[in-house]
């Protein structure tokens, strides 16, 4: 038996349970709108920022990317769920017309986002690159809290499963497609900002302008208190309990991804020794897709269709931890390619069945994009976390055999923790 709220007809279409499945048109625009987001954010992680931070400071690439990293994903860690709960309260009028409460944040965050990459590419020094992608994942993060919103707010439970595999795509396939623009199209770091600030726009902006967006009755909107509002940033576990645990299994697989993905262009140079990196990684992330791919919408159907969640997300997490554990004992090109495939197709069924669970144990849905901050939260502090660890695993305590058995280490505790959630099969 699944939690939802309940929708009696006097509440506003804002917060009723949605019962009308979404159209192909709905699914294709934002999945366009994912794709930019996860664009600007993965690509700048994956090649731009290691570049331009290794040309100023070669001696102290792997600590200076580590900071930046760490700072951004902090920021992020701060401004989801408060960006979520403001949508949560938006009311917003112009010119005698009503708008909705999400539309608005995800337009100005594209915006103001791609702003922030093309100062980003201006910056000569560790610290200003530092600045430059905190204000970035500012601005991205509130884009992203209400898109991952955008799906319990409009998607039926019984369409979860599979509308969440298309929205996952996006998060490998924007790597892919921004890795060959800024290394086969374009060339510069600058220039491959500018056109990550380009891609946003184009790809985030039609789904907020050509999709409908429920307003909130002023009726229904909370008081905006922040010292209240702050403090409900803090979802009880004892009250929520399925909630709580839906956290931490998220929190353990993002760790372990963290600390699989964060050097990957150094290990291709340093331990595996690869000829060409950089289209190295390339050739892993286009395989990587290729797996993510072929299994997310197809997990995520026969999620729906069963009714089942729990052992997609085990089974996904057993797939990418036999992936690290790979990469830990035979740190080979042949090897590497092998287990690229595997953690593909493994995060492909965990990121659509993991995210239509949690839609499922969401406490309120008054607060649904406040709630999914504080999950995406789950997603991002391991990015802050991820970077304290892996630094010394590589440099001081056995180098990347002992990164990448941390890795599967921590998947695998992850994905079997789900088993915790009761409310959820």
């Amino acid at each position: 038996m699944t939690t939802v709220d309940p929708t009696p007809a006097s509440l506003p279409a804002a917060l009723a349970e949605p019962t009308v499945p979404v159209r192909r048109g709905w699914i294709a625009l934002i999945f366009a709108a994912n794709l930019g987001v996860w664009m600007a954010f993965f690509t700048p992680i994956q090649v731009l920022l290691p570049q331009q931070l290794e040309r100023i400071a070669p001696a102290d690439k792997e600590t200076a990317l580590a900071v930046v990293t760490g700072l951004g994903a902090l920021a992020a860690v701060l401004a989801n769920p408060l960006a979520g709960a403001l949508s949560d309260r938006t009311c917003l009028r112009l010119a005698g017309r009503e708008f909705g409460r999400r539309h608005v944040w995800t337009a100005g965050g594209a915006l103001l986002g791609a702003a922030a990459l093309v100062l980003l590419a201006q910056q000569r020094t560790v610290a200003g690159v530092a600045l430059g992608w905190v204000a970035a994942q500012v601005c991205f993060n509130a884009m992203l809290a209400s898109l991952t919103a955008a799906v319990p707010d409009r998607v039926p439970v019984a369409q979860r499963g599979g509308v969440s595999g298309w929205v996952g795509i996006p998060q490998a396939l924007g790597l892919v497609l921004g890795v060959v623009l800024v290394t086969a199209v374009v060339s510069g770091t600058a220039a491959g900002y500018a056109t990550m600030a380009v891609a946003v726009l184009l790809l985030a902006l039609p789904f907020a302008l050509l999709t409908a967006d429920d307003p909130l009755p002023r009726a229904h909107r909370p008081a905006l208190r922040w010292r209240a509002l702050l403090a409900s940033m803090w979802v009880s576990p004892r009250r929520h309990p399925d909630f709580g645990w839906a956290w931490i299994t998220r929190f353990l697989v993002q760790l372990g991804n963290a600390l699989g993905t964060l050097y990957l262009l150094y290990f291709l140079t340093d331990e595996v020794r690869h000829p060409d990196p950089e289209s190295g990684l390339l050739v892993l992330i286009l395989l990587y897709t290729a797996g993510l791919a072929a299994t997310a919408v197809v997990a995520g159907r026969l999620s729906d269709r069963s009714g089942r969640r729990k052992v997609f997300v085990i089974t996904a997490g057993g797939i990418m931890a036999v992936a690290a554990l790979l990469l830990a004992v035979a740190p080979v090109w042949p090897v590497a390619v092998v287990a690229a495939l595997l953690l593909g197709a493994g995060y492909g069924v965990y990121l659509s069945v993991d995210a239509a669970l949690i839609t499922q144990v969401l406490p309120a849905a008054a607060d649904r994009a406040k709630d999914l901050g504080v999950i995406n939260i789950a997603n991002s502090a391991p990015q802050v976390l991820g970077p304290a660890i892996s630094a010394p695993l590589v440099v001081h305590l056995g180098g990347y055999p002992a990164l990448y058995a941390a890795t599967a280490a921590v998947t695998v505790l992850g994905s079997v923790l789900v088993l915790k959630i009761r409310s959820v099969p």
